[in-house]
């Protein structure tokens, strides 16, 4: 059965037969029947349910649709309380609404060709129900509940699975037919539900433990019951009309009489019949048992010689496969063999490229010779791996196919030799894996080995930290020699003092902001090495490691002297080192640069945006000597500096970010302040901790954790730096 179906549309016949039946069934002077069968319905409408609710229609018929259930969304079984016939046969129902015991005035239930599997409990309280057809279902099992329905008279349960009957069915007292397949059922046995519906009530009686009484004796209060609460809903002139029906029941019932004793008549001629036939069936059925014996003595024999038949070419099997273990363990040692002799290859492989790197260093190749001939190297070596690998292949089919043949010469006997060889290939899988978990952990370290060496050489970060180094230990002997001159009341050396500590503090946070750029700028170009190290080779990281710390070839160190200094000392503030070797290959100038492009860079291998960018940028701005010494002559003679103002770069320019801390006459020299000095609140220990935006530095880390506002100053502390002293 398909997961996905497309519902199909109703044709128009169909909709109007069901417009019209819908008009039909509102007008003034209908009858009680409601019919919409035949119109392709997968639901019932809405508007049938309200009409049944609203006109109390007593008949719905609804067979020959597509429905899958009898309750559509947003409404109740509650409005069909009024029916008396519900028509229901050749749909697709797979169950019945949980509540179907609400409609307490239906007698007529026809369930026939659906696809129901189990009924439910609630159906007993149908009190006054007469025919149930549920024939051509898929039930297996009936609840115990029908033995509550007391009016039933007719109940069909053919074509369905059920094998099993309810011993509550012996309450039901007014069936008088009872349908099923008598050959299939196992409780009662075949034979009684064969005799008819009253031999099973009989047997279901015994089984309950009542007494079994004729239907006849249960229909007449029933009717009677029936008859009177019909008769409070009509009015004073029909009487004699029932009185005649009641005359006609009467009629029937001793017709129906005179038909029992004629059943029961011919039931004990079946049943004498019957007796006879068992009778026979017994004494064939010791001829056939003996018959059956007197087979099995002789098939014992013939299984007695094909044993020993099979004992015999077990033993054969046997020798057999001793001969193939043995050959398949010389097979497995050539195999080592061959291992071994490959190792010894990677080996010799290995030695080979280390004498290749060791050749590839003392010749005076660029970079690029080198990694063409790396290439051609590494396509020989990946070649020659690849027919050994081909090779090896072709053996590993050969010994399959081998063991294939061996296999389906020792049957059954080889099943335990299969399963240890699979548990040997599951152990090489999983070593494979391991082997690629390995392989991939190791290239995680190499890329943060490659991180840390990166953020070591690189001489901007380095010379920042230097800078900040250099501003704390200013900001130390500041903040020692405020303490000693408070004592003496130095007022003029004091703001002296603050207005120092106040830039010195301003350059600090500078440096700490320039510094944490930095490390985004090397971040966003190691993410850019990532991205190419994607599309270039597998010990991307290892090679970069290596190139950062190898050595450069002579000639090309005499090439990299001839590059403009000041080129040389932007490319180590851009931590670009390694496009040196390009710029003193291709010869390339401050001069050259101005009338350059970022593609032309990218021709060259110098393809980093943002180096490309300060490159450019810096050729732009580049000032030639003699023209810098102009300018300093102009300086001088518009007028001298002023000494007494510390010489700090507040607003460096962006391409080169840098600072230079320059110590003026009037900044105290460590050999006038004090050796050493004490936290101002436990005084046990040396201070550890600048205070920001004051530049402070007077407290202990243990003591600063709790301080708001600085000790000396009373200003509100912002941050907080840890100072480690060397």
């Amino acid at each position: 059965m398909p997961l996905f179906f497309r519902k199909r549309k109703p044709s128009d016949d169909s909709k109007k037969r069901l417009e019209y039946q819908l008009c039909l069934s509102k007008e003034a002077g209908a009858d009680d029947i409601l019919d919409i069968s035949n119109c392709e319905l997968t639901e019932v409408p809405a508007t049938a349910f309200s009409i049944c609710k609203v006109l109390q229609k007593k008949v719905f018929i609804l067979h020959g649709n597509e429905l899958r259930s009898l309750v559509p969304k947003g409404c109740g079984i509650i409005s069909l309380t009024t029916l008396k016939v519900l028509d229901l046969h050749e749909n697709k129902l797979t169950s019945l609404p949980d509540d179907i015991g609400q409609l307490k005035s239906l007698q007529v239930l026809n369930l026939e060709k659906n696809n129901i599997k189990a009924l439910p409990d609630s159906i007993g309280d149908l009190r006054l129900l007469q025919t149930l057809n549920v024939k051509r279902n898929s039930l297996s099992l009936l609840p115990a509940t029908l033995g509550h329905m007391s009016s039933l008279r007719t109940l069909d349960l053919s074509e369905n699975a059920v094998r099993e009957l309810p011993t509550a069915l012996a309450n039901i007292r007014t069936l008088e037919c009872l349908t099923l397949d008598a050959a299939q059922m196992s409780f009662p046995p075949a034979s009684v539900c064969s005799g008819g519906t009253e031999v099973i009530q009989r047997f279901l009686c015994t089984e309950l433990g009542v007494e079994y009484c004729p239907p006849s004796q249960y229909l007449l209060p029933v009717l009677e019951s029936d008859c009177s609460g019909q008769m409070e809903d009509c009015i004073d002139g029909q009487e004699a009309a029932w009185q005649s029906k009641f005359q006609d029941y009467e009629k029937r019932k001793e017709q129906k009489q005179q038909e029992k004793v004629e059943f029961e008549r011919r039931l004990e001629e079946e049943q004498r019949e019957h007796t006879q036939l068992f009778l026979q069936n017994n004494s064939r059925k010791e001829d056939i048992l003996q018959s059956v014996k007197q087979e099995q003595e002789r098939l014992e024999q013939g299984v007695s010689q094909q044993q020993r038949a099979l004992d015999v070419d077990r033993q054969r099997l046997l020798g057999k496969v001793r001969l193939a273990e043995t050959s398949i363990t010389s097979r497995i040692s050539c195999l080592l063999l061959e291992n071994k002799r490959q190792r010894k290859s990677t080996e010799f492989l290995q030695s080979l490229e280390e004498d290749r790197i060791r050749m590839e260093q003392l010749t005076s190749i660029t970079q690029e010779e080198a990694d063409s001939l790396r290439k051609r190297e590494v396509a020989a070596a990946m070649q020659k791996m690849l027919s050994e690998g081909y090779s090896m292949h072709l053996l590993q089919e050969a010994c399959e196919t081998r063991r294939q043949s061996l296999v389906t010469e020792t049957c059954r006997s080889m099943e335990t030799l299969d399963r240890k060889f699979d548990h040997v290939l599951s152990l090489q899988q999983l070593d494979k894996s391991k082997a690629i978990a390995h392989i991939l952990q190791e290239e995680e370290i190499q890329k943060a080995a490659f991180q840390a060496l990166q953020l070591q050489k690189d001489s901007m970060h380095g010379y920042i930290r230097k800078q900040i180094r250099l501003i704390e230990a200013e900001l130390m002997q500041l903040t020692r020699l405020e303490v000693k001159r408070r004592d003496l009341d130095a007022e003029n050396l004091q703001e002296v003092l603050s207005d120092q500590r106040v830039a010195l503090t301003d350059l600090l946070q500078q440096l700490l902001k320039q510094k944490d750029q930095r490390e985004v700028e090397l971040q966003h170009v190691l993410a850019e090495m990532e991205l190419k190290s994607e599309s270039n080779q597998q010990n991307y990281w290892m090679i970069q490691y290596q190139r950062l710390l190898d050595s450069k070839p002579l000639s090309l160190r005499m090439q990299e002297a001839g590059v403009e200094q000041e080129l040389v000392s932007l490319l180590c503030k851009l931590s670009a080192q390694h496009y040196l070797p390009v710029i003193a290959h291709h010869r390339i100038t401050s001069e050259a640069l101005r009338h350059m492009t970022t593609s032309d860079l990218s021709k060259l291998g110098i393809c980093e945006v943002g180096i490309q960018k300060a490159l450019l940028s810096w050729a732009k701005e580049w000032i030639s000597p003699p023209a810098k010494g102009a300018c300093q002559a102009q300086e001088e003679e518009a007028g001298p500096s002023q000494p007494s103002a510390p010489a700090l770069p507040l607003s460096p320019p962006a391409s080169l970010a840098s600072f230079e801390l320059v110590v003026t006459p009037n900044t105290p020299s460590p050999d006038d302040t004090p050796s050493a000095s004490e936290c101002v609140v436990c005084m046990e220990t040396e201070p550890h901790m600048i205070f920001l935006p004051c530049g402070h530095v007077c407290c202990c880390q243990v003591c600063s954790e709790v301080l708001q506002t600085c000790p000396l100053c009373r200003s509100d502390i912002a941050q907080r730096i840890r100072l480690y002293h060397n």
